[in-house]
């Protein structure tokens, strides 16, 4: 996958390049990073890249021309490796990313990642040259360098040969919609906790039971709306049904 990223503070991506899973996918050329500096296509010798609102208000705007000067040598590298990115904005008013969205992301080739500062970018420019908003959630950050480093990570956990383990990325929480079960490991007990029986019984099917029940029962408990949002199998609802018994909940299922 090519990622191009337009921002004013290229420096911050090389926490992606450089470790963990995403800086292991560019070292195994699964995933590309290149970033375009505003800056870099000011005109003016202050390298302007920002002015005030119209209207007045606190705050600036970037500036259309340094940004789409950026985005237009962006474009014309991802040509030349025959690639046609589409153009994410990062932005609070976006598309709210969850594992569903990062899905689909992870099935395109090239996308280029708009990162605004300050108040936001002239809505002129993403008029004419945004495909697609995203955001990472209800709040408001800096700017958008924070929010597309959440999607690459989260993208390039689902590039094939990017995890070290093929089926880790499907065993992560909202892989299947619900959240992920508890995991242990050595020593077997801490501090007089012992880690649950049943894992070390090697009975993979009772295993697989009880890690499924487990995940039910923590998004019942953390986020019930996600199981609103799910068709059920015959054994989930089963097991939903079990674990409100036992939570002295009665008969009522999914």
């Amino acid at each position: 996958m090519w990622l191009g990223l337009i921002t004013l503070f290229p420096d911050m991506f090389k926490a992606l390049t450089e470790a963990g899973v995403s800086g292991r996918a560019v070292k195994q050329g699964l995933l590309s990073l290149q970033c375009w500096n505003p800056r870099d296509y000011a005109e003016d010798a202050y390298r302007r890249v920002d002015d005030r609102p119209y209207g007045g208000g606190p705050g600036m705007v970037m500036l259309i021309e340094p940004l789409r000067r950026a985005l237009a040598a962006a474009k014309a590298e991802a040509a030349s490796q025959g690639l046609q990115p589409q153009v994410i904005y990062l932005s609070p008013q976006g598309r709210c990313l969850d594992q569903a969205g990062v899905r689909e992301l992870a099935e395109g080739q090239a996308y280029i990642l708009l990162c605004g500062r300050y108040e936001g970018i002239d809505e002129r420019l993403i008029a004419r040259e945004v495909d697609a908003e995203w955001s990472i959630g209800d709040y408001v950050l800096s700017g958008g360098e924070l929010p597309a480093m959440v999607l690459i990570d989260a993208v390039t956990r689902l590039l094939p040969g990017a995890l070290g383990h093929a089926d880790s990325a499907a065993e992560d929480s909202f892989s299947a919609g619900l959240l992920d079960c508890p995991h242990y490991t050595r020593p077997e007990v801490y501090e007089g906790e012992a880690v649950p029986a049943v894992l070390l019984s090697g009975d993979h099917t009772v295993i697989r039971r009880w890690r499924l029940k487990q995940s039910l029962a923590r998004t019942l408990a953390r986020r019930p709306e996600l199981l609103e949002q799910l068709e059920l199998s015959k054994e989930q609802v089963k097991l939903l049904a079990e674990i409100r018994r036992e939570n002295g909940e009665g008969e009522a299922t999914a």
